[in-house]
C-alpha cells in the first residue's frame, strides 16, 4: 500500500537545518525530504486484542507540520520510531478484529484515541500515569511489545492515518454515534484535546479568560467552554481576520486582532498597568485563566504579563527553545501548566474517556464540527496540503484532511 512515511537521521537533520531556510520545500520534496510516499505492507495485528482499520479520513495536525519541518524538540525523539506513517486524527472502518476483541467487529465506523500507553503495549502493572487514567502521559512509550512511539502516527509498528490501513488496540477505539459523518470522526481527536485542556484548567463562573490563537484548537476551546455551560467571559487573541471571525462564531465575547494584548487586557479586565525601566509593561489584575495555543516566546511572555495573581497559564501549543522572563511567575504566584492529550474522568460516579464526552457533546450539537473541514486532499497531493497549511488565512483553511472516500 502507498503511505506517507516520515523518517529523519542526524546528517539529514543537520543539512535541513542549514539549507531549509533557503527553500522550505526541501523539507517535503527532493532527496532531503523528511516525508515521502512509500510502498509499505499492510500492518498486521500485534496481538488478539487489536483491530485493523481501513482509513476513511485523517486530519492534518499542526504537530504533523512541525514534525515535517523539524520544529519539534529532539527531547521527544526517544518516544518516536522511524520510519513511521504519519496521521493520528483518524476515522475509519474496522476490517479485522483479533480473537479477544469483544466490543467491536468488522464494519464498525470508529475514531481512535491514538496514544500507545501501557494497555496498548500490554505492560503490567500499569505505570502511575496510566493508573490515574492519563494514557497520554504514560511512562512506557518506549517499552513493551511495540516500537517506541507516543501515539499512532509516530510508531513504526502501528502505521497511521495517512495510509489506507492502520492498527489500533481495542482500548483506543470509539464507535461513532449513528448519523455522524467521517469528518466528525477525524475531528474528534482535536475536540478531545480542547475539551481536556478546559477540564484541566476549568474557568470559574464570572471569570475573564484568554485564549491565545484562534485556529482549530483555539476555536474548539471556546466551544468546549460553552458546551460545558461555564458562564465566563472569553477573549481570543488572533491576528488573522479570517480566524478571528471563526472565534467569534464559536462563542468568544471579545477578539483581539491588533496585537495590543496588554492594552486591550486593561480595557477588558480593568487591570492596572505598570511600566518597567526597560522592557514590556506588566499588569496587576488581568485574566485568571489563559490558554496559549501558540506557545512561542512572544505569546508566553505576553500571557504571563496579562495573567492575574494566582492565575494559571495552560500551555496547549507545543513549542520549544522558548526564552521566558520568569518575573511574573513569582511576582504574581502564577502556575504554568502543561496541557496535552486526554484521559479518563469521573462523571456522576462513572469513569468515562474524554473521547466519549466529546462524542456525546458533538452528537448533541453542543460542539459543532460541521464546516471546520475546509479542504480535502488525496494522499498523493500531500505537498499541496502542506502548502495550504503554510498559508491558512490566504486559503481560508481551517482543517485540512486526507480522504480515502
Amino acid at each position: 500500500m502507498k503511505a506517507l512515511q516520515f523518517a529523519v537521521n542526524v546528517p539529514q537533520w543537520l543539512a535541513l537545518k542549514a539549507l531549509g531556510f533557503l527553500n522550505r520545500r526541501l523539507f517535503y520534496q527532493g532527496p532531503l525530504a523528511t516525508i515521502k510516499l512509500a510502498e509499505r505492507p499492510e500492518p498486521e495485528l500485534p496481538s488478539p486484542r487489536w483491530v485493523k482499520i481501513k482509513t476513511l479520513m485523517c486530519g492534518f495536525c499542526a504537530s504533523d507540520l512541525n514534525l515535517i519541518f523539524l520544529k519539534d524538540s529532539p527531547t521527544a525523539s526517544p518516544f518516536t520510531s522511524f520510519p513511521c506513517v504519519l496521521g493520528h486524527e483518524v476515522c475509519g472502518e474496522i476490517v479485522a478484529a483479533g480473537s479477544e476483541v469483544q466490543e467491536f467487529q468488522p464494519g464498525d465506523v470508529v475514531t481512535v484515541a491514538p496514544h500507545l500507553n501501557c494497555t496498548a503495549r500490554e505492560i503490567e502493572p500499569e505505570c502511575p500515569a496510566c493508573r490515574t487514567g492519563r494514557a497520554g502521559h504514560c511512562q512506557n512509550f518506549a517499552q513493551g511489545r511495540l516500537a517506541p512511539g507516543m501515539f499512532i502516527g509516530i510508531c513504526r509498528d502501528t502505521g497511521g492515518g495517512f495510509a489506507p490501513y492502520f492498527v489500533a488496540h481495542q482500548s483506543q477505539v470509539f464507535r461513532l454515534p449513528p448519523g455522524l459523518p467521517p469528518e466528525t470522526g477525524a475531528m474528534t481527536e482535536p475536540a478531545a484535546v480542547a475539551l481536556q485542556a478546559v477540564l484541566d484548567n476549568q474557568p470559574e463562573p464570572g471569570e475573564d479568560i484568554l485564549i491565545i490563537g484562534g485556529g482549530v484548537i483555539g476555536g474548539l476551546i471556546v466551544q468546549a467552554i460553552r458546551a460545558l455551560e461555564i458562564d465566563c467571559r472569553i477573549t481570543v487573541a488572533e491576528p488573522s481576520a479570517f480566524h478571528a471571525e471563526l472565534a467569534r462564531n464559536a462563542g468568544a465575547d471579545q477578539v483581539i486582532t491588533d496585537g495590543n494584548l496588554i492594552g486591550r487586557t486593561v480595557q477588558i479586565t480593568g487591570a492596572a498597568r505598570y511600566k518597567p525601566l526597560i522592557g514590556r509593561d506588566i499588569l496587576m489584575g488581568g485574566y485568571k485563566k489563559i490558554f496559549d495555543v501558540v506557545a512561542s516566546s512572544p505569546t508566553l511572555n505576553a500571557a504571563m504579563r496579562c495573567l492575574a495573581v494566582g492565575g494559571t497559564l495552560s500551555i496547549v501549543g507545543i513549542g520549544h527553545d522558548v526564552k521566558l522572563d520568569l518575573t511574573p511567575t513569582w511576582l504574581k504566584l502564577q502556575t504554568l501548566k502543561g496541557a496535552f492529550a486526554y484521559g479518563y474522568l469521573n462523571r456522576n460516579g462513572e469513569r468515562i474517556h474524554t473521547f466519549q464526552l466529546a462524542l456525546e457533546l458533538i452528537a448533541a450539537g453542543k460542539i459543532k464540527l460541521s464546516g471546520l473541514v475546509t479542504h480535502r486532499f488525496a494522499l498523493e497531493d500531500y505537498s499541496q496540503m502542506i502548502e495550504t497549511n503554510l498559508a491558512k488565512p490566504r486559503h481560508q483553511a481551517i482543517k485540512t484532511v486526507v480522504t480515502f472516500l
